[in-house]
């Protein structure tokens, strides 16, 4: 797996969601366009793995956090970045998302978790915030955040 494979492999499901709101119907359209169990999701799923165990995904970590922005937001992928995280039991830095966030949940060990959602999509829209949680296990999450864009806060909750 490369960089470049990578990107290509997301760019098959940014084409599918460009112009879409981020809302509970995209997140019920990509799991059923993409499910957890289906073939394009699996794929993403290894390539992640494949990625992380070359070195060149989650290189860096912090309090217990192995992340990474994979790929910055371009045209080839709708203007979507793409961050990659690996947690086990842990919750992460308080942030808000002004564009919305869509999370691909890949449970790796236990019943893994992300804020409370099994492996699969979920979207969070506009404006909205949390601190992201994996429980139950470990976890790859990839973000696909709207123009890159993110806000860390001092925010505890």
């Amino acid at each position: 797996m490369t960089p470049e494979k990578f990107q290509a492999q997301i760019a098959d499901v940014t084409r599918e969601i460009k112009g879409r709101p981020l809302d509970k119907t995209l997140q019920a359209f990509l799991n059923e366009r993409f499910p957890a169990t289906g073939p394009e999701f699996q794929a993403i799923a290894a390539a992640c793995r494949d990625a992380v165990a070359a070195g060149w995904m989650c290189d860096r970590e912090h309090g217990g956090i192995k992340f990474g922005r994979v790929v910055k937001p371009c045209p080839e992928i709708d203007d979507f970045s793409v961050d990659v995280v690996e947690m086990t039991d842990i919750a992460g830095p308080h942030h808000v998302h002004p564009n919305g966030e869509i999370d691909m949940i890949m449970p790796l060990e236990g019943d893994a978790k992300f804020d409370g959602h099994g492996g699969g999509w979920f979207v969070y829209g506009p404006g909205s915030a949390h601190r992201p949680t994996v429980s139950g296990g470990r976890a790859y999450v990839l973000y696909l955040l709207p123009q890159g864009a993110i806000e860390f806060t001092r925010a505890s909750a």
